[in-house]
């Protein structure tokens, strides 16, 4: 009986401990990360554009060599800013299928001088010596992702000059043939700085990783952009490859594969900017940022245009219905309906409204394929350069004219 009751007693006492329960974490889920950093980089290169767009128009005017330095300094920071944003988005998108690369004619060489240039001002506001070689045999077009390439350059070159505290940062530019059409174009930045260890360097390329505690404590960052730079590099049909210097410091090459190109004729480009065979639009930009409204006049008038300003989507057909417009240039992003639910709802409309030619705006690439299965006639890439709006413009202006 004693031990019958010692196990009543037991089998009590299990059933009325009292059970803990496991408290498990809640994964964030990838598209909210996506969502978050996507909208991170939206607000940061609403500013941006205005900052990069106004770069180009003084860039236009008539300036000194020290005004004209000013502002190629200005375009710089900005341009850098907004690679630094899209490196955010990009790290975000580690774990999905890939980076939707573009496929856009630019000028390599040009590339490579800016991408000297910053580093040559980096280095020489840290006192430090700088050393640029771009090879005479790096092809001038090319096809590819210009500006993740420069947010990956950028970013080898932020690291270079910040952990470097005396010495010399250099950049070397070379190329070589790989097969008929593509080029293999190398980006090797040299530091003479605190060097790494082997173990270091394997830690290097892990998302949100810095290579040593201690040292991410001295120089800062938050370890995110080797990553990317390799996301990219191996997206574009390279990598990124890391070495030690034999009397300090540390090697990155980059290395992309690049199809060549020819460069197309400049003529009708150039003579929409400078206001030369220019049917003035009239336009109507859904646009909801004031900065963004300011820049965009600005660069409209210069370009002999005008424009008149909405800020929901909700509003565009009736003011389609009611007015006559050459164009529509459409944010993506904005209050309300979004950018794409009102092309929809333009394509909806009775003609003329509904033929309209629509521009899509947006700082993330992936809403390319969606606005144009939308309805947009063409899609541009912010920050958006006068040049690029000119261009997409002067489509529109051969068409016959609303009143014709």
């Amino acid at each position: 009986m004693a031990v019958k009751a010692r196990a009543l007693r037991s089998r009590r006492t299990q059933v009325t401990r009292p059970v803990k329960k496991r408290v498990q974490k809640q994964a964030v889920k990838p598209d909210l990360v996506e969502s978050a950093l996507a909208a991170f980089a939206h607000e940061v290169r609403t500013p941006l554009t205005g900052i990069l767009a106004v770069s180009d128009l003084l860039a236009t005017s008539e300036l000194g060599e020290r005004e004209r330095r000013w502002v190629d300094t200005i375009k710089a920071g900005a341009e850098h800013l907004s690679g630094l944003a899209t490196l955010f988005v990009d790290a975000a998108r580690l774990g999905a299928a890939g980076l939707q690369i573009r496929q856009d004619l630019f000028d390599l060489r040009a590339l490579s001088r800016h991408v000297g240039d910053s580093l040559a001002g980096r280095a020489a506001a840290k006192g430090l010596g700088a050393v640029v070689t771009i090879s005479p045999r790096l092809p001038a077009y090319v096809i590819g992702d210009v500006v993740r390439l420069r947010a990956a350059l950028e970013n080898l070159i932020d690291n270079a000059v910040k952990f470097t505290e005396q010495g010399t940062v250099s950049l070397k530019v070379t190329s070589a043939a790989a097969g008929k059409h593509d080029a293999a174009v190398s980006f090797a930045v040299t530091d003479s700085g605190i060097g790494l260890s082997l173990a270091e360097i394997r830690r290097l390329f892990r998302p949100f990783s810095q290579a040593n505690v201690s040292i991410a404590a001295r120089f800062g960052g938050a370890g995110l952009g080797l990553s990317s730079v390799r996301q990219i590099a191996r997206a574009m049909g390279g990598d990124v490859a890391v070495t030690q210097r034999a009397r300090g410091g540390t090697v990155f090459t980059m290395t992309v594969k690049l199809p060549r190109a020819q460069p197309q004729p400049a003529t009708s480009a150039a003579r929409r900017i400078q206001g030369v065979d220019n049917r003035p639009l009239r336009l109507l930009s859904v646009e909801d940022n004031p900065f963004g409204r300011v820049v965009l006049n600005s660069i409209l008038t210069e370009l002999g245009h005008s424009a008149e300003f909405i800020g929901r989507g909700e509003a565009a057909p009736e003011r389609l219905r009611d007015n006559e417009f050459d164009a529509v240039l459409m944010d993506m992003v904005l209050p309300g309906i979004s950018g794409l639910d009102t092309i929809r709802l333009i394509r909806a409309l009775d003609a003329p409204g509904s033929t309209v030619p629509i521009i899509g705006l947006s700082g993330r690439d992936q809403d390319e394929a969606a606005a144009r299965q939308a309805g947009a006639n063409s899609f541009l890439l912010k920050p958006v350069s006068p040049r690029a709006l000119a261009t997409a413009l002067l489509e529109v202006s051969r068409r016959p004219s609303a009143s014709t």
